[in-house]
């Protein structure tokens, strides 16, 4: 039977995390109108820099990576585009694409949290 440590405590309580807030965020664009400047700059600064942040996660010369590395990478840099997207796309498609970025951050915290589980 594995060992339940403090880290992989503290690693499952961030995967929670991002699975309420995904869940919230999705939860925002499917029934609510959700009215905010997306036009602003410090969105698409905040957009940039996640998918800045993302890339930077998944290459990293020199370092192996583990799943946990890839899925935290990937996650950063499709909640990224989907936020570029929002700051350029169509009053009509925001709630949509509010929903994906949602969805995204649901499933990089279900995918987080198969992951904690698994490591030894």
């Amino acid at each position: 039977m594995p060992r339940w440590t403090p880290d992989k405590t503290l690693g499952l309580a961030i995967e929670v995390v991002f699975l309420l807030l995904g869940g919230l965020v999705l939860w925002l664009g499917l029934v609510h109108p959700v009215f905010f400047d997306r036009r602003r700059p410090a969105w698409l600064i905040l957009s940039i820099a996640l998918l800045l942040w993302g890339a930077r996660a998944l290459y990293r010369p020199g370092k192996p990576r583990r799943p946990e590395d890839w899925v935290r990478g990937l996650s950063l840099v499709m909640l990224g585009a989907v936020m570029a997207a929002i700051s350029r796309a169509p009053f009509s498609w925001v709630a949509p694409l509010l929903a994906a970025g949602g969805g995204v951050l649901l499933l990089r915290g279900l995918a987080g949290s198969v992951l904690v589980f698994r490591r030894n």
